[in-house]
């Protein structure tokens, strides 16, 4: 048997309300790693029944009992292995996408869910009233929460503890009240401020009535399989690491926020709902800003050697508050140059509440910036907005919707669905910067056409994540491409996209990738678990997972004309900065990326699925 993985996990009937555990050795363990690739096949498993008992998988409702929810750590998660302090969520379907929901978080909760005993938490059924589920030493058990219910991420987090009386043995993964709302992009907040943020899986957990999961067990980093080999292997990379000015010293400095100044110059930081990509008060929003104004220190994540996590507080002020983590880049981006807002400490604010209320920043920070320019053109009428100055760079505007949109309180109530159906209620669908529904992150596609290209070909939607191509054409990591040519970034972006779900199924942090690639994870991966693999097969079984995941979106009815960009990019020109005059030239790109992935019109083929065993 492979090292790296427990042995078992839980399988959850909140109907029946009934805890099994199963042998995760009995699954394809080497053709899908863990995390993400693994928690694609149960739910691969789970279709397949449903279509063999519903007539239309249109009628799998996302927030009805029939939709499963999967909790995946994979070998790498709670080992030595850098970075190893991650966990992934997947659902049959998202509410806010219609596709397969997926979200990724870091923190303490991935490496203690594995260390309470178990490798996955697979959750189905609903249950009648609010629960929480709690796994410990091998066993799980299902508490009463309707306590719970109502109250914020941090309150639910701090009960929980107390409860269990776990003496520092316990993380918690919970919702807040967006997601008991059925808010469409609540998310999963665990260890209080790291997020599993997008897609909208807390409104999955809120519809199953599932509070929160408590994970205790003994900190203790799992066994390799050749564990002096691991060991070398570990330093080897960890040296390299170090050395790297990106994981070494850029992101241990100022954290993810040393974005803000590296895109903005490169004229593709997205403000004012992607009107332009250059915003004239980036600075005051940068992480070397935020490091002189307002940082505490550091914090890093379980088994991290960088520390990229910011700990923050505002001293003073109509926006004050003692203590918070965060913002990251894209938090800053979405609630800060999207809405045009230049106020860091408003920003700082509203990251915390979406943190305390369970709302992913991104599609947070997004639809309001739609709602502004769709206010400011005229669309919505004033008398919808209940006295809210909703217009771009009103600070406060934006922390007071925050409020709005977790409670479902008057318009905010709109705002719950997200840009894409608030933006098609008001006959303004061109002002969602959504891709298969999911908000676009901080980065303007007509400023590098690879990031396009992976923007719309995305299996979740609008996704930086899956195939982070501002890795070579922006910060020339692992060489520079020119960010305005098409020349070989179908390839690169396959890939990018490849290599993603492996590292989301070994579960590591993206953020590996800036200093380590496929051959450095064959090279950990093989004395961990035992397996030789080579780079060559690892970046298989990552295009196995990428396939197997369009293959499902394809039951739940994908359409080939979703593989695109929203209208502003393909025929608004950039207006100013670097890429002035810029459009992304889509139509070439897609027909190249398509012979790339040997698939027909977005769909792989029969062929390809047949090649990488995902059917027989």
């Amino acid at each position: 048997m492979p090292r790296g993985y427990t042995g078992r996990y839980l399988e959850v009937d909140l109907t029946e309300e009934k805890v099994r555990v199963k042998d995760t050795f009995e699954l394809p363990l080497r053709q899908y790693l863990g995390g993400k690739g693994l928690a694609l096949y149960i739910l691969y498993r789970e279709l397949k029944k449903l279509e063999r008992t519903m007539t239309d998988l249109d009628h799998l409702d996302p927030l009805g009992p029939d939709n499963v929810l999967v909790f995946a750590t994979g070998p790498a998660t709670g080992s030595l292995f850098p970075y190893s302090g991650r966990y992934h969520v997947m659902a049959l379907r998202s509410p806010l996408t219609g596709y397969i929901a997926s979200a990724n978080s870091g923190g303490d909760f991935g490496p203690y869910m594995k260390f309470a005993g178990f490798d996955m938490v697979v959750v189905k059924g609903a249950a009648e009233s609010p629960v929480y589920l709690h796994i410990h030493d091998g066993k799980a058990e299902l508490m009463d929460a309707r306590h719970l219910w109502g109250m914020t991420t941090f309150r639910a987090t701090d009960t929980i503890l107390e409860e269990v009386g776990d003496g520092g043995r316990t993380r918690v993964a919970t919702i807040g009240p967006a997601g008991e709302n059925g808010v469409l992009f609540a998310n999963i907040i665990n260890d209080k401020h790291r997020a599993a943020g997008r897609t909208g899986v807390g409104a999955i957990m809120g519809s199953k009535f599932l509070k929160a999961i408590a994970a205790t067990g003994d900190s203790k980093p799992v066994e390799p399989e050749r564990p002096e080999e691991f060991r070398e292997k570990v330093k080897k990379y960890l040296d390299v690491i170090r050395k790297n000015p990106v994981t070494g010293e850029g992101l241990r400095k100022y954290g993810t926020a040393i974005l803000v100044n590296i895109i903005n110059q490169h004229g593709l930081y997205p403000t004012r709902n992607f009107q332009t990509g250059v915003f004239e008060k980036a600075e005051e929003q940068s992480g070397e800003y935020m490091a002189e104004k307002y940082l505490i220190r550091n914090r890093a994540c379980w088994g991290c050697p960088t520390g990229c996590g910011r700990i923050t507080k505002v001293p003073k002020g109509p926006f004050q508050i003692g203590y918070s983590e965060g913002p990251e880049y894209e938090s800053i981006w979405a609630l800060g140059a999207d809405t045009g807002n230049a106020d860091l400490e408003s920003i700082i604010k509203a990251n915390h509440l979406c943190d305390e209320l369970g709302l992913d920043t991104i599609s947070t920070g997004s639809t309001i910036a739609a709602a502004m320019e769709m206010v400011e053109k005229g669309f919505i009428p004033e008398e919808r907005l209940e006295g809210v100055d909703l217009r771009f760079g009103n600070s406060a505007a934006v922390v007071e919707m925050i409020w709005r949109i977790a409670y479902r309180s008057g318009f905010g109530d709109e705002l719950a669905m997200g840009s894409y159906r608030l933006a098609r209620r008001y006959g303004a669908e061109h002002l969602s910067m959504s891709v298969k529904r999911l908000e676009l992150p901080a980065y303007d596609p007509r400023g590098a056409w690879g990031h396009a290209l992976n923007y719309a070909t995305a299996n979740r939607g609008g996704c930086h994540v899956t195939g982070y191509m501002i890795s070579p054409e922006i910060l020339g990591i692992p060489e520079k491409l020119k960010p305005l040519s098409t020349e070989g970034k179908a390839k690169w972006v396959k890939d990018f996209q490849d290599f993603t779900s492996v590292v989301n199924s070994t579960v590591a942090c993206l953020f590996s990738t800036f200093a380590l690639f496929a051959d450095a994870y064959a090279d950990m991966l093989a004395p961990l678990t035992g397996w030789d693999l080579t780079p060559e097969e690892l970046m298989v079984i990552g295009e196995r997972i990428y396939n197997l995941e369009r293959h499902m979106m394809v039951k739940l009815g994908f359409r080939p004309e979703e593989d695109t960009l929203p209208r502003r990019f393909l025929e608004e020109p950039m207006p100013e900065g670097p890429n002035k005059g810029s459009t992304v030239p889509l139509k070439e790109l897609l027909r190249e990326y398509y012979r790339v992935r040997g698939w027909e019109n977005g769909i792989p083929t029969e062929e390809k699925l047949k090649e990488l065993g995902i059917i027989p």
